[in-house]
């Protein structure tokens, strides 16, 4: 039996369904889905994604059957519409639209109008009667087609169209007569075959299997690529093609075209959001040349005509539509409409994307509205979506210079320098340089520079825009449709409505949640999240399975992660500690010292400041354990690097210039990293981890004693590899602890383990475990020993690998499941078999990453740690990770 390629969709009937994403692509499915359920839907068909994987495994060749498959279901488009694809007398035209499994909005190409030359324009002017419209139609096409299919740069044909307007004296498109845009299609064709040395394609059979090669072949366009890897999908999901019978909202006043969503996506208010424009198509909504009008009467400029206004009837109809797809799919719609001669059809409709704000709300007021459980309400918010609500926002006290107003098309506060291109804010990004991309409007070809820039802000475009849509997704701060600049691309700058001109390189502030455009920079503040945010980390612990710790230093960092709902401190890095002015002094004494004596003098000065600083983090997470890692980098990272520093060391210690050299020679290693650091300075300078321990234990008995606190210390010795090693530290760490709680006469529970880095550790783990009660695995060291990579070193290559799919990610972002994950999962069992009690967590970066975080839960982790401001967002991974497990 032959594989079915193509799947048919019209009158009420449909062969795919919505469940058929993964074959059909996101808009393929759902068109099938609408079909079914009864909406107005233009007939079509898709061919599916396995044809994709198969054209680009098959040097870009087609299945056998699949033009026998296309041709079959052209013909039922043509019985149902009534019209014949390329009949010069009542010509059918289509549209040839991508479709992946996960929305890419504007990553891959669209051919619309497709069917039209010179004979068949004659056809629709005959049936439509109206010469204005066919050649309007015409001119989109060929402006689509040669930029899409034959590679033509789309400004070359755009200039001819603007001389045009000019030539006229008009400002829009639809000023532009019948004979101007019949003149406009000759001009296009000669210019095409002048810049491509070939004609225009006439043969309406030729145009359409260059649209589906162009669409497939989209795929792999630089855009889409760029967009797969920022939103990890993989590259073998392929996309499907979507041919689909034109409908025309482009034929006269009682015609329109609009993008809707059925609930606000920037706020997630339950309020029919949406913009159209009259006597147009579907790309002008989203290019910004001509100003959207709002769908609701009460939604936006109220100078402007509302769909509520224009056309009642069909407004009441999409309502209703909205309120059938909304219960349908149980989710926020992304909509997308036709109306032709006051008949509305229904083009697409898809999950809508949303900003972190909006998801929280639409999750809890949807869960509230008993539309979907708790559980789905907690998978409807993605982990690095709710990253965006971690964000900063303006100070409400700082002073602000506000100089330009537009959409706020996505919320937060950024501060940056002017550039006017993607590349220069790529370029900025890549040295260090914060930036804001000044563009009149964004097109596909910016996302590499929208991923790089801080902000974005667009002098056009509404709040459908391609700006707003892919910054929304992004989680980028976005302000658009900014009338108030005015961008001069060739002097690399832009000027207010009052005239004040701002320069490349000179420092702006936009506030994506009000949509205001400042000059210089302004402060900013944490956002308090309360209400639903609260509402829905509630339901995030009810369901998670994994603890969340935090990675905290100071005080401040415990209070933050305290707050953002962290069960206590995964770790502790004390060399954070040592490099304040008295600090760093001592520490530099005693590696200087030449002397046990000397070097315990100098522990002396440190030990009160160690405590002193162990007491306030206690106290700050009191009940709840705090694990502290004793020192790990190697003493030469605590020496001064420049002549002039060490000269001003000589002279406050006294020592001769020679002998510091010498000892700064003497430490200096060759590969640090495995070298004299972590539990080895502890072994050969035992007096440092004696000190360590002791101001952990004293600063917990003083507030056990005098204070009536709980604390939990527990004591990690880092880059363990024998067990002898952890035998001798535990034996030691335990008699100076010991002896400090006997001298205060009270009980104190303290816990020593190891941190594992090392592949030999997982290895002997059961052995490591007869001493050490916990293990946290510091995943950065243990991917650094495993591969052999240095992540300070591997910044060269590591894109490379990682976009030639040498890698599949970086294992410095998201952990290795193959290797490091196999380490990890070995260790776990062989120290469980030893110490069935043994508490294991995380505490490298990937403890804030979701895959690792599920991949932790999977392995049977007890906690996993991160930053502190990372919290919320390993807690909700966490979640997802036990709903989707269970």
């Amino acid at each position: 039996m032959a594989i079915k390629h193509v799947y048919f969709f019209g009158d009420g009937k449909a062969e795919g369904k919505g469940s058929m994403k993964n074959l059909l692509g996101g808009k393929g499915a759902n068109l099938a889905e609408m079909t079914a359920i009864g909406l107005p839907v233009p007939p079509g068909f898709t061919i599916t994604t396995e044809v994709c994987t198969e054209f680009y495994k098959n040097d870009r060749k087609y299945p056998a059957d699949l033009e026998q498959q296309v041709e079959e279901n052209l013909q039922k488009v043509e019985t149902l519409i009534g019209r014949k694809f390329g009949d010069p007398k009542k010509p059918l035209l289509v549209s040839v639209r991508s479709g992946s499994r996960a929305s890419m909005p504007g990553m891959m190409d669209t051919v619309l109008n497709l069917g039209l030359n010179d004979k068949t324009v004659q056809g629709l002017i005959e049936l439509s009667g109206d010469a204005r419209f066919a050649y309007d139609s015409y001119r989109r096409f060929i402006q689509m087609y040669s930029n899409v299919v034959m590679g033509m740069e789309g400004d070359v044909l755009e200039t001819i169209l603007e001389d045009q307007k000019e030539k006229k004296g008009v400002h829009l498109d639809t000023d532009l007569s019948a004979d101007d845009l019949k003149d406009l299609v000759s001009k296009f064709k000669t210019k095409v075959k002048e810049t491509l040395g070939c004609d225009f394609p006439s043969d309406p059979k030729e145009q359409l299997w260059g649209s589906i090669g162009a669409v497939f072949g989209s795929w792999m366009n630089a855009r889409a690529i760029t967009y797969r890897k920022l939103n990890n999908i993989p590259s073998d999901w392929g996309t499907a093609v979507n041919v689909q019978a034109m409908v025309f909202g482009n034929m006269g006043n009682d015609c329109a075209t609009g993008v809707a969503f059925t609930r606000d996506p920037a706020s997630g208010e339950k309020y029919f959001y949406g913009e159209f424009l009259i006597n147009a198509q579907g790309e002008d909504v989203v290019a910004g040349i001509r100003t959207p009008q709002p769908i609701n009467k009460d939604g936006g400029d109220s100078e402007l005509t509302s769909l509520e206004e224009a056309m009642p009837e069909n407004y009441a109809q999409l309502v209703n539509i909205k309120e059938t797809l909304e219960k349908h799919y149980r989710d926020m719609q992304d909509i997308e409409f036709t109306i032709e001669k006051s008949k509305l059809y229904m083009l697409q409709t898809r999950t809508g994307k949303r900003t972190a704000k909006a998801a929280i709300k639409i999750a809890v007021d949807m869960v509230r509205e008993g539309l979907i459980t708790d559980q789905e309400g907690v998978l409807r918010v993605s982990p690095n979506q709710l990253d965006q609500l971690l964000h900063p926002t303006l100070d409400p006290h700082a002073p602000k210079e506000i100089i330009a107003k537009g959409l706020p098309a996505s919320p937060g506060a950024v501060s940056g320098a002017i550039v006017f291109s993607a590349d220069e804010a790529e370029e900025a990004a890549n040295q260090g340089r914060k930036v804001i991309l000044v563009r009149m409007e964004t097109s596909p070809e910016d996302i590499h520079g929208m991923d790089a820039a801080q902000g974005i802000l667009t002098s056009r475009g509404g709040m459908t825009s391609h700006a707003a849509v892919v910054t929304r997704g992004m989680g980028k701060c976005c302000v658009v449709g900014c009338s108030d600049i005015k961008v001069d691309y060739p002097n690399q700058q832009f000027t207010t409505r009052n005239g004040d001109v701002l320069k490349k390189g000179e420092i702006i502030t936009l506030d994506g949640s009000a949509g205001e455009v400042m000059k210089g920079e302004v402060p900013t503040v944490q956002v308090e999240l309360t209400g639903d945010f609260a509402t829905l980390m509630g339901w995030v612990d009810k369901y998670k399975r994994i603890g969340v710790r935090a990675n905290a230093d100071t005080p401040k960092d415990c209070n933050v992660a305290r707050n953002f709902g962290a069960e206590g401190v995964g770790l502790v890095r004390t060399e954070h500690m040592f490099f304040e002015g008295p600090r760093i002094q001592a520490m530099r004494e005693m590696i200087m010292a030449d002397s046990l004596e000397g070097r315990q003098k100098a522990l002396e000065k440190i030990l009160p400041m160690q405590r002193s600083d162990y007491y306030n983090i206690f106290k700050e997470m009191k009940d709840l354990p705090v694990m502290i890692r004793l020192l790990d980098p190697p003493l030469n990272e605590f020496l001064p690097r420049t002549d002039k520093e060490l000269e001003e060391l000589s002279e406050s210690m006294n020592i001769p210039m020679a002998k510091i050299r010498g000892i700064v020679d003497h430490l200096h290693e060759t590969n640090p990293m495995l070298g004299h650091r972590g539990c080895r300075l502890g072994l050969t300078f035992q007096e440092i981890y004696d000190m360590q321990v002791q101001a952990i234990i004293e600063a917990a008995c003083d507030l056990t004693k005098n204070d009536g606190f709980t604390v939990v210390p527990e004591i990690m010795m880092p880059l363990v590899a024998t067990y002898t090693e952890m035998h001798l530290l535990r034996e030691a760490a335990v008699k100076v602890a010991d002896d400090i709680i006997q001298r205060y006469g009270i009980k104190l529970e303290y816990s020593i383990g190891a941190c594992v880095e090392l592949p030999r550790t997982c290895i002997i783990a059961d052995q490591i475990a007869k001493d050490a009660e916990f293990f946290s695995f510091g995943t950065n060291d243990l991917t650094q020993t495993t591969f052999g990579l240095s992540r300070d070193d591997s910044g060269d290559f590591l894109p490379f690998y990682v976009n030639n799919e040498i890698y599949k990610h970086d294992p410095f972002v998201s952990i290795d499941q193959e290797g490091v994950g196999a380490l990890v999962e070995m260790a776990c069992e062989r120290a469980r078999k030893t110490r069935p009690d043994i508490k294991i967590g995380i505490c490298g970066e990937h403890g804030g990453e979701p895959e690792s975080i599920a991949f932790c839960d999977k392995v049977g982790l007890n906690y996993v740690s991160c930053s502190p401001y990372r919290v919320p967002v390993a807690r909700l991974a966490a979640a997802h990770a036990a709903l989707r497990e269970g």
